[in-house]
């Protein structure tokens, strides 16, 4: 029986088998919520008031097994063995039966309540996709003490889709922006980001959360500031109290996505309430879990994972959705979402399994180069290394860089915790744009020895040609000479007011009759060059 195997319900559902041998037990019906309290409040995300993604096709929980019993568990019905109280028989009961927030009742709500109600396949692409996840934000939600309407917001904030990016790079089934991530330990690195992680983004929120509604007394003004930012809602508070007026969240002003995020939840628990009187249907969700967690040991392959739990890639990263390579990283993950069923075939399978795990691993990158540079030091095509990697055109990758490559047949060490925390991809444009055998140095200068590496030249001969020192740097705008000057000396072709200088720092000064001016002395020190971190969201 697929519920009993889940660990919340194992002593429930064993008590509650002795209860019925012995014949100890009459199990009354299960009862409704009478009344609830309390408000409602909003977030920044992306508008899902238009859905225009297409439905989510959920697979049946059967197809991923393969050896195990897959009849459908029987409702969890009667009497708490906790509580006494009645026993939700679904998860829509179960959140019914947690509503405490105060309700909102103005014309806002009455047009989110008809949005919705006049698209019930939006109604129900939502909940399929919430599906997977609903079950364990409404435990972390009871555990807490919190209202079980906050299990609603991910409705709002991203119709359930832990893969949702807003136009302000919020991410996430929460909808974290980075900065408000980081707060609250959401690593976000070339491996992974935490704020679509279900687990980790749920934790942060629901702190979030609790944090706001210490901060304000009141969960309206708790979800104003979740979506609004706290700071807003402080100032509108003063603002309202200088001027005399209510603090109640409808007395604020505030900008319409946040005016409308509380009456968009507000309605979607009306819907809950009463879906016959607005015509809508849910789905049925059990009230049991959906997903397991197994352990991360070693790094692993996410093709590796997915064959040993016998599931479908597109499953896993539903469940999976923080991983941004095809690699697991066991010092960054300690654990993998897996649904119930197929978490025990895969420890299963992996303890029968021979062979090495991943294929890939880290490499950080000793000096500034080209892709293509580096794929042949490493001995892979570029194209790959470019794609796995996500590199764009005309960029090179800066010293210090961390790129995901092939691990060694031979090696079995993992990546280590501080790259697998903190690895950063750095990337900055290519300096200069070959003109046959000439190129013009880019903006931020080059030295001579630098720029002869990349062209695959010696030092002294790129200093020959150009008369100037093997130690020398070439100002932004200059054009260099790749090749000994032609028979009759023909000069370099003018490119503007190229300058070079002893310091590394442009200078004014006469033109040199080239065209260029080349440094006398220069510095020894590496160029500085202006980087830009590429963050993988």
């Amino acid at each position: 029986m697929r519920a009993a195997l889940a660990r919340g319900w194992r002593p429930v559902c064993g008590l509650a088998l002795t209860w019925v041998l012995v014949g100890c037990a009459q199990l009354p019906a299960p009862g409704e919520a009478s009344s609830w309290a309390g408000t409602l409040g909003p977030q920044a995300g992306p508008d899902v008031s238009a859905p225009a993604a297409p439905p989510v096709e959920l697979p049946a929980h059967q197809e991923f097994r393969t050896d195990l019993d897959t009849s459908p568990a029987p409702a969890l019905e009667g009497v708490s063995l906790a509580t006494g109280a009645p026993e939700p028989k679904d998860l829509w009961q179960r959140i019914r039966l947690g509503l405490t927030m105060a309700d909102l009742d103005d014309e806002v709500v009455r047009q989110k309540e008809q949005f919705y109600a006049r698209r019930p396949e939006y109604l129900t692409r939502m909940a399929e996709r919430g599906r997977r996840y609903l079950f364990h934000v409404v435990e972390e939600l009871e555990r807490r003490g919190m209202p079980a309407e906050l299990a609603l917001l991910p409705f709002v904030e991203s119709a359930f889709n832990p893969q949702a990016q807003s136009s302000a790079k919020a991410m996430g089934m929460w909808q974290f922006i980075p900065a408000t991530g980081k707060d609250f330990d959401l690593k976000q690195n070339i491996f992974r980001d935490d704020r679509r992680d279900v687990l980790a983004s749920t934790r942060a929120a629901l702190d979030f959360l609790q944090r706001l509604h210490d901060q304000f007394g009141d969960w309206h003004l708790a979800l104003a500031a979740y979506n609004w930012g706290p700071g807003n809602v402080r100032k509108a508070l003063a603002r309202n109290e200088k001027e005399g007026l209510g603090l109640s969240y409808p007395e604020l002003r505030m900008p319409a996505e946040t005016r409308q995020y509380v009456p968009k939840l507000q309605a979607l628990k009306n819907i809950l309430l009463e879906p016959g009187r607005f015509g809508v249907a849910l789905p049925d969700l059990p009230n049991h879990p959906y997903f397991d967690t197994v352990p991360v040991d070693r790094d692993m392959d996410v093709t590796v994972a997915t064959r040993l739990a016998r599931i479908s890639h597109d499953e896993f990263l539903r469940l999976n959705p923080q991983l941004n390579k095809p690699v697991i990283l066991a010092a960054g993950t300690e654990q993998l979402l897996l649904p119930f069923d197929n978490a025990e075939i895969f420890r299963q399978s992996l303890m029968r399994h021979e062979g090495p795990l991943a294929s890939w691993t880290a490499w950080v990158v000793p000096k500034t180069m080209r892709p293509a540079e580096a794929a042949k030091q490493l001995g892979m095509p570029e194209s790959q290394l470019r794609e796995v990697n996500r590199l764009p055109a005309k960029m090179l990758v800066k010293a210090g860089s961390t790129l995901l490559v092939p691990r060694a047949a031979h090696s079995d060490r993992d990546v280590p915790e501080h790259l697998a925390d903190n690895a950063a991809l750095l990337l900055e444009p290519e300096r200069v744009a070959a003109t046959g055998r000439q190129v013009r140095v880019g903006k931020g200068g080059e030295s001579v020895a630098a720029l002869a590496r990349r062209h695959g030249l010696k030092p002294e001969q790129l200093a020959r040609w150009n008369k100037t020192s093997v130690n020398g740097r070439f100002a932004g705008g200059t054009v260099v000479r790749l090749s000994p000057a032609p028979a009759g000396g023909t000069q370099l072709a003018k490119a503007g007011t190229g300058k070079t200088s002893a310091s590394g720092s442009n200078r004014k000064g006469s033109s040199a009759k080239a065209g260029t001016k080349l440094a006398a002395k220069n510095s020894n020190r590496p160029a500085r060059q202006a980087s830009e971190r590429v963050a993988q969201r």
